[in-house]
């Protein structure tokens, strides 16, 4: 009789604790929101801009991996790639796109979803790629960054120039895959003629043609190089700024990145202040702002970078009011 009486306890014990059982299932933690990244590139190249953007995330109340999850998406360089990349982060049904690297990951996404928040960084006026129509109140499902990259070349050609002055002919570098390629072409040649110096065009879409670049420039004999904005041109930056140097040939690039990875001159906008900036913004999103609250932001900040260890490795002398006019100096 105990021992009957015993389980007997036991089983109106265990019916009690079972009548917890449902609530405890079913109160189901909220799911975790992810972030789609769509980008041109490729991630080791652009390790440190993701670094920024993710401490940017992290203050505004999203860390990755505990309360909010990242896909990724990288063309690897192959722009064709990116609708159907696009097309993958849709499916997955993510709150918000980033879409960065150059002026082909946004168009891609926007072509893709119209109600997918979209976070663009773009070298090109985003009003003339069609995906805003407002710069103060977004009307559509993107915003993001603008920060002039394609609009520099002429300010870059001048800094060249006064480097070296009796430079007569000087290549441009441009990827014919970037949809931003003729309108830097025209704007650097046009700048070129007022001073009365040639423009040799020179284009490259890959690694190898990078090299076939540099040995026509060799051939052509051009006294300097304009490495025009390309993500591609970003990701092969050591490789660029070794070829100058082999081949003796002062380039000035669009990033700071290249002239600290052995380039002789960079004069560009800051690329980790758009990271920062695209971090901020999808922080925001995720917390419910609405894109018509948040304006398309066009970078302020432009860094002059001079390499003098390139310049001594090319038998340059910088002129003392050049070096006074820069950003930074790296000795």
């Amino acid at each position: 009789m105990q021992f009957d009486q015993l389980k007997r306890r036991e089983f109106i014990t265990l019916l009690g604790g079972a009548a917890t059982w449902p609530l405890a299932a079913g109160a189901q933690q909220p799911a975790m929101p992810v972030i789609g990244f769509l980008n041109v590139g490729s991630p080791g190249p652009l390790a440190h801009l993701i670094t920024v953007l993710r401490q940017k995330l992290a203050e505004t109340g999203y860390v990755e991996g505990r309360n909010v999850a990242i896909e990724y998406r990288w063309a690897e360089g192959q722009i064709d790639r990116l609708p159907a990349l696009a097309g993958e982060l849709v499916r997955r049904q993510v709150a918000v796109i980033i879409a960065s690297g150059g002026n082909s990951a946004a168009p891609a996404a926007k072509a893709t979803t119209t109600t997918i928040p979209i976070v663009f960084s773009v070298t090109d006026d985003p009003v003339k790629l069609g995906l805003v129509t407002n710069f103060a109140r977004p009307d559509s499902n993107a915003t993001g960054v603008y920060f002039f990259l394609s609009d520099l070349g002429a300010k870059q050609l001048g800094l060249l120039h006064e480097l070296v002055p009796a430079a007569a002919r000087i290549g441009l570098l441009v990827n014919p895959d970037n949809r931003n390629a003729e309108a830097v072409a025209t704007d650097v040649t046009a700048a070129a003629t007022a001073i009365g110096v040639k423009i040799n065009i020179v284009r490259a879409s890959d690694r190898d043609a990078i090299d076939a670049a540099f040995a026509t420039l060799v051939r052509s004999k051009a006294d300097a190089l304009v490495v025009g904005p390309d993500p591609l041109f970003y990701s092969r930056r050591l490789q660029l700024a070794t070829l100058a140097t082999r081949h003796a040939i002062p380039a000035i690039h669009p990033q700071r990145d290249t002239a600290e990875a052995g380039g002789l001159m960079s004069y560009g906008t800051s690329l980790t202040e758009v990271y920062a900036q695209i971090g901020i913004y999808t922080g925001r999103i995720l917390k419910g702002a609405k894109l018509h609250e948040l304006p398309v932001v066009q970078s302020t900040k432009f860094e002059f970078v001079i390499n003098l260890i390139a310049a001594k490795a090319l038998g340059l002398t910088v002129p003392p009011a050049l070096l006074a006019r820069a950003d930074e100096v790296i000795e």
